[in-house]
């Protein structure tokens, strides 16, 4: 058990994030200075930084990262990078130099990545650069959220809820509501919708009256006439069927997912699938054959008695399938998992593994013609790694460039629906969250709606 002393600082939550890298939170007890008499009643190895008072968070992190590193062996590869969006700190590096050269070394020295991160994320930034462009003016981005599925997986940390008809039906009758009240309001204030995404939960747990009522709605309710996207996940393929994929077509949805998370039925078992890896076969034929459409496929590296082979057969499958966009999300133990209730260490355990598929997963990757479009990271990632969304050249997501780069106001719609408003003259975000709960939401329903009207649509033109 260590004792780690932050000295001259008050938040030593800023950094504890860091450690937990290193070290894992059972071997340690954290302290700032107005702790640090607890800290010696407790015999204990003891290890102070920051006693010259850096002004700098980046330099207490780079002692942190340089002192933790000889202690335990670990160079993890991202650096001194804890935050969601390596991406955006890119591209404003980017916009300061001028120059990618500068950039890759910045990152590499100031921020000690590994040189194969650095250049992702250079690769990463110069894609949206030349694909997706800057955020056309006056427009959002628009999310609702269908809180449902039919099983919840073992990592699941969202929003999601096993329920009858009639409870989906009183939630939809509120969703509507919302719907068209936010179309009112943004038609009102001139702004314009560029990309629209029905997430969850699983969309396509509704039936399919509620679906087609919901894309009814959303058509009538937003000026379409811009949208670059309209995305809907229907991510489990136990919830989709031809009559569905026709609604989502008809109505002009032009991107869908279709979610394996892994492509053998053990690991489906283990993890609370309620489907087999030919139901995913299934599911995408019938996809194929009912439109035209940008097929997303979610997969996870470091699942439960996963190695390297079985993450390698999956991506190789999903490859020759032609999914057009495969995101490959390292697994994080969140606090709303059942999983951290079966083993709260689990994430340490398979850093090894997770490093191992990730670098195999991406040689296949690159090999079918998929580059890298967008990144973001969490926290409690095995291994401190990345979710990467892979995309054949052309097929990239714009919603999911825009949320990472935060440069766009998002209006968020539903239970967990969280908005961010973005102000461009401060480049800063104001969130404005709808209660997760999807019974609570239905019961404060004239408060979220008071909300976004006090905070989104009563402020001066923010996108």
């Amino acid at each position: 058990m260590y004792n780690i002393i932050l000295k001259n600082i008050d938040n030593k939550y800023e950094y504890e994030e860091l450690i937990k890298i290193f070290l894992n939170p059972a071997d340690y007890r954290l302290f700032t200075d107005a702790e640090s008499e607890v800290a010696e009643e407790h015999p204990e190895a003891t290890i102070v930084f920051n006693k010259n008072a850096h002004r700098d968070k980046n330099d207490v992190k780079r002692e942190i990262y340089e002192n933790l590193s000889a202690l335990t062996g670990k160079k993890p590869e991202w650096g001194i990078l804890t935050g969601v969006r390596p991406v955006k700190l890119t591209g404003e590096m980017f916009a300061e130099a001028g120059d990618y050269d500068n950039v890759r070394r910045r990152l590499q020295q100031a921020y000690f990545l590994h040189p194969r991160k650095a250049d992702l994320l250079i690769e990463t930034l110069q894609y949206q650069q030349a694909n997706v462009g800057k955020v056309p003016q006056d427009t959002v981005g628009v999310y609702i959220g269908i809180p449902f599925c039919p099983t919840r997986c073992l990592y699941c940390s969202f929003a999601s809820n096993q329920v009858t008809a009639a409870a989906a039906e009183r939630y939809l009758q509120t969703l509507l509501q919302e719907i068209a009240f936010c179309g009112a309001q943004m038609h009102e204030k001139g702004m314009r919708t560029e990309s629209l995404y029905i997430g969850g939960g699983t969309p396509t747990s509704l039936n399919e009256s509620q679906l087609q009522r919901l894309l009814e709605a959303v058509t009538e309710s937003f000026d379409m006439s811009i949208v670059r996207e309209f995305t809907v996940e229907a991510g489990r393929p136990d919830t989709i069927n031809k009559e569905k994929l026709r609604i989502l077509h008809d109505m002009g949805v032009d991107r869908i997912s279709i979610n394996p998370q892994s492509m053998k039925d053990k690991t489906l078992e283990l993890i609370g699938r309620s489907h087999s890896a030919a139901d995913i076969e299934t599911a995408y034929k019938l996809a194929r054959e009912t439109g035209h459409w940008i097929i997303n496929c979610d997969v996870i590296a470091g699942l439960p008695e996963e190695d390297v082979e079985d993450f390698t057969a999956t991506i190789r499958r999903l490859t020759e399938m032609q999914f057009e966009n495969i995101t490959v999300h390292t697994l994080a133990v969140k606090r709303a998992s059942r999983l951290i209730d079966i083993d709260k260490d689990f994430h340490y355990k398979q850093a090894q593994v997770v490093r191992e598929q990730l670098v195999a997963g991406e040689k296949i990757l690159r090999a079918a013609g998929y580059v890298p479009y967008y990144l973001y990271r969490q926290k409690h990632m095995a291994g401190a790694f990345e979710n990467i969304g892979w995309c054949k050249p052309g097929t990239e997501s714009v919603y999911n460039v825009r949320i990472m780069e935060e440069a766009q106001t998002i209006i968020a719609l539903g239970a967990g629906g969280i908005s961010k408003v973005y102000y461009p003259d401060e480049n800063r975000l104001e969130r404005v969250p709808n209660v997760t709960n999807y019974e609570i939401y239905i019961e404060r329903f004239d408060e979220m709606l008071k909300r976004k009207e006090n905070h989104i649509f009563q402020e001066e033109k923010t996108c």
